[in-house]
Parts: structure tokens; C-alpha cells; sequence
């Protein structure tokens, strides 16, 4: 196993050099981690990394992007975009994410533009995003965005495995998406639920539980969390619920399926099905 593994490292480091220079899409999450520290090791300086602040990113989460950076010692810019000032983006139909991601992309295209226009833009897409609902990808490939770690053939399993032998903090981090995935399709995105929502997980991670998402059902918070943090939830479940009211809330509940990827797509598939 750990033979296929430096080997799939190895055709990552080819491919990254066949970029000649690279601008990385980084969230500081454990995939654009990985990919920023192996480019870091292929090109060298030929390297940037882009973090855009946004609407649906926590603030926690770009300033851990920023320090994951500095760590790797990659030069790292720091950018601005608005979703909320897109109009298809703000409808929150099923196609959100495609509308997120060209206007990201679209921003990083015009800001390259200053380094010569020589730089190819890269993200952290993996073969596990090949099995969901990703509307973002299209985006990425109409616009010339590439996705080294799944031309390369990388699992998530695959690159926590490899990050924690590469010293990376981010080895075990859990999976993040932005916020607006919260808010199930046809429903509105507004800031006021977004920072609900950013307000009810910080305070879930405040606890101590690891893997958390809290869905937006207009006066209804779902929480989901993993299987083995229930019994947490239920002994904690005054002070959470009294938080959560804090933030806008008149109902808070626990799912008992627990956290999954993507849970709000599920809808989608049963309007397949049917």
C-alpha cells in the first residue's frame, strides 16, 4: 500500500512540474494542503497560493489557511469575493455551487492577469468528489481549472494517510464545505443565515466534537455529527440548545443517521428516483 501511495505521489510531482508554474486555490483544507506542500516540493518558488475570504468561509478557516501557508513557506495572497452579490448564487438552486465556483475562478483568471498570465490554477478536487453532486467542477473545467490530485488518482483515505507521514497538521482535520451547503436547495441564502450557521458550528467545535454540520431548516437546526458524538450531544443537549436559540433558532434537533457528505443532495437523488 504505501509503495502505491509514493507512487501516486511521484505522478503528482510529475504532473505539477509539467505546470511549470503553479497558482494553488487553497481553503486549508486536508486535500488543498496536501496538494500545496507536494507543489511546494515540485516547483519551489514557482508557486502561489490564493485564499479568498468570502461570505460562506469562516473567518476560522481562512485564518488557518493564511498560518497553513506561512508554515509551508508559500507566498500566499489573500483575495476577496461576494457571493451574495450574485444573484443565481443567492436563488441557492441545485446548480449553487457551479455559480460559487465560476465567479471564484473568474476572480482568480482576472487576478493572475498581474503575473503575466503564466500561471495555471489548480484546486483540490479528488476521485471521491467524482461520486457526488459537483456542479463546481463543471465550472472549473469550462474555465481551464485542473484538478492534479484527481488526475493522479488521489483518495481522501490516501492523502490523510500521506499527510500525517509528511508532518502535515491537517492529517486528521475534518472535512469542511461552505456554509451555503447547509441551506437546503430553493431556499434563499442570506448572511443572516449564514452567520447562524457559522455561529452554531463554532460553538459545536467549541465543545469538543469533531465532525459537525448544522442544517438551516428556517426556525429548525439539524445538527449531524458522527455516530460515536451522539451520546455527547444528548448529555450536552441544554447548553446546545440554548445556544443555538441564542443564535435565531426556535428548534434544534439531532440527526439520528449522523453526519454525512452532502446530505442536502439527497434530495436530489430521491427527485431522480421519482
Amino acid at each position: 500500500m504505501k509503495l502505491i501511495l509514493q507512487q501516486k505521489k511521484e505522478k503528482l510531482i510529475n504532473i505539477l512540474k509539467e505546470m511549470d508554474n503553479v497558482l494553488v486555490a487553497f481553503s486549508g483544507g486536508v486535500d488543498s494542503t496536501f496538494l500545496l506542500a507536494v507543489a511546494k516540493e515540485a516547483l519551489g518558488d514557482n508557486l502561489i497560493s490564493v485564499t479568498a475570504a468570502s461570505d460562506t468561509f469562516p473567518d476560522r478557516e481562512f485564518q488557518l489557511a493564511k498560518s497553513l501557508a506561512a508554515e509551508l513557506k508559500v507566498e500566499h495572497i489573500e483575495t476577496r469575493v461576494s457571493e451574495l452579490a450574485n444573484a443565481e448564487f443567492v436563488k441557492n438552486d441545485s446548480n449553487r455551487c457551479f455559480h460559487c465556483k465560476n465567479g471564484l475562478y473568474n476572480h482568480l483568471l482576472e487576478l493572475i492577469t498581474t503575473y503575466g498570465d503564466r500561471y495555471t490554477i489548480v484546486d483540490g478536487s479528488i476521485m471521491d468528489d467524482l461520486g457526488e453532486h459537483r456542479p463546481g467542477m463543471d465550472a472549473a473545467r469550462a474555465l481551464g481549472v485542473r484538478s492534479p490530485l484527481q488526475e493522479a488518482d488521489f483518495y481522501k483515505e490516501e492523502i490523510r494517510e500521506l499527510s500525517k507521514e509528511m508532518g502535515l497538521r491537517t492529517w486528521d482535520k475534518p472535512s469542511f464545505a461552505c456554509l451555503s451547503s447547509r441551506i437546503p436547495y430553493g431556499t434563499v441564502i442570506t448572511r443572516e443565515k449564514l452567520n447562524q450557521l457559522d455561529l452554531a458550528e463554532d460553538f459545536l467545535l467549541g465543545i469538543g466534537l469533531y465532525q459537525v454540520r448544522v442544517r438551516h431548516h428556517d426556525q429548525v437546526a439539524r445538527i449531524e455529527v458522527d455516530k460515536q458524538d451522539m451520546l455527547r450531544v444528548v448529555e450536552q443537549h441544554e447548553a446546545i440548545s440554548r445556544a443555538l436559540k441564542s443564535f435565531g433558532f426556535s428548534y434544534v434537533a439531532l440527526d439520528l443517521q449522523g453526519y454525512r457528505s452532502g446530505s442536502m443532495n439527497e434530495v436530489l437523488k430521491e427527485e431522480t428516483i421519482v
